[in-house]
């Protein structure tokens, strides 16, 4: 990003590690929708700031004080990199370091991962060793997309049994239709119109999918639910009207989960009979995609006994030096894609 609305290919030093940091080799990396946001200007002007915080590649080097990496071991790193000694972190919330949002540095406050080497802040806290079983391809999947979906479903807190609506199956809906699946969701209600989302949403365990361009999202949740509205709902777009499509079909006492990206505007609104005038105890959760070497090995062992296969969502592949072909293209949502893998090698 060399300034609000123009990207391009710079050169740049090779970044030095800290102490207890590391340096690595990306091998396959993933565009984001949120990198398309930060260069439309959603968190300010930056100039000339690397992009990307999808990646998983190979340590190069390390910090003089990192214990359990060093060169030459095949690595994912989340896309939230925590200060693990911060405040927020003890108090169980590391993905708030310092600050609101503050464990996401990539492609924010540092540079991200679409280089030919990238930084990484703690070693030790925020890598993690990828198993022989596991491809790149798979594990490229854990910094962001299986992270942020399963949180969603996670903070959700779904009933054995319960009823889940998400709202938007791009990738990170996608996995919060998974993740609900994963956990013991009874029936799960996917909304969407892009055909090759609908099918996708399907495969990864939608028991219905209520394409929002025939139909109302809300009346039709509601009496799939005979009324009662769903124990969950979950906002993965972040617009304004899924937000509160949410709570209209969220049932009293139910959760409305958001990890949605919201990118433009001011407020978002509330509708206030749905919210029962205020009272309806209606939980409102809000998530960032939890990083952390804990977090990634979890979702590793996830991919390594194939309780989910998150390649589904690659829908096209790039070579690094086409690269900016990828990023017009999932900006532009251009060829139907959902998900562009980069190749680095």
């Amino acid at each position: 990003m060399q300034s609000i609305g123009e990207t391009g290919i710079v050169e740049k030093e090779r970044p030095d590690p800290g102490p207890r940091d590391a340096i690595v080799r990306p091998t396959k990396g993933l565009i984001c929708t949120s990198d398309c946001h930060t260069v439309h200007g959603a968190i300010g002007e930056r100039e000339d700031l690397t992009l990307g915080h999808e990646a998983v590649g190979v340590v190069d080097e390390v910090g003089e004080l990192v214990d359990d990496f060093e060169a030459g071991d095949r690595v994912a790193v989340g896309a939230i990199t925590p200060d693990w000694n911060s405040a927020a972190a003890q108090d169980g919330h590391p993905s708030q370091s310092n600050q609101a949002l503050g464990g996401w540095k990539f492609a924010n406050v540092k540079d991200g991962v679409f280089a030919e080497y990238f930084h990484v802040d703690d070693a030790d806290g925020n890598l993690a060793h990828v198993p022989d079983g596991v491809s790149d391809h798979e594990a490229v999947y854990t910094a962001d997309m299986l992270s942020t979906g399963f949180v969603a479903a996670e903070r959700g807190a779904i009933p054995m049994g319960g009823t889940v609506a998400v709202f938007a199956q791009g990738p990170v809906g996608l996995m919060a239709t998974k993740g609900a699946r994963l956990q013991g969701a009874g029936d799960v209600i996917a909304v969407e119109t892009a055909e090759r989302r609908k099918q996708l949403a399907r495969e990864y365990g939608a028991d219905h999918v209520v394409d929002f361009a025939e139909a109302d999202p809300v009346e039709e949740i509601l009496a799939r639910t005979d009324g009662e509205g769903v124990d969950v709902a979950i906002e993965a777009l972040g617009a304004d009207q899924t937000l509160q499509d949410c709570i209209r079909v969220a049932k009293p006492g139910g959760t409305v989960s958001n990890v949605g990206y919201h990118g433009d505007g001011e407020f978002r609104r509330i509708p206030r009979e749905e919210w029962g005038v205020g009272m309806a105890e209606i939980d409102i959760v809000t998530s960032l995609c939890p990083g952390g070497r804990l977090r990634i090995r979890r979702l590793l062992r996830l991919l390594e006994r194939d309780r989910v296969d998150p390649t589904k969502m690659t829908t096209h592949e790039f070579d690094f030096d086409e690269i900016e072909t990828a990023f017009e293209m999932m900006d532009e949502k251009a060829d139907d894609i959902i998900k562009p893998l980069v190749d680095f090698e």
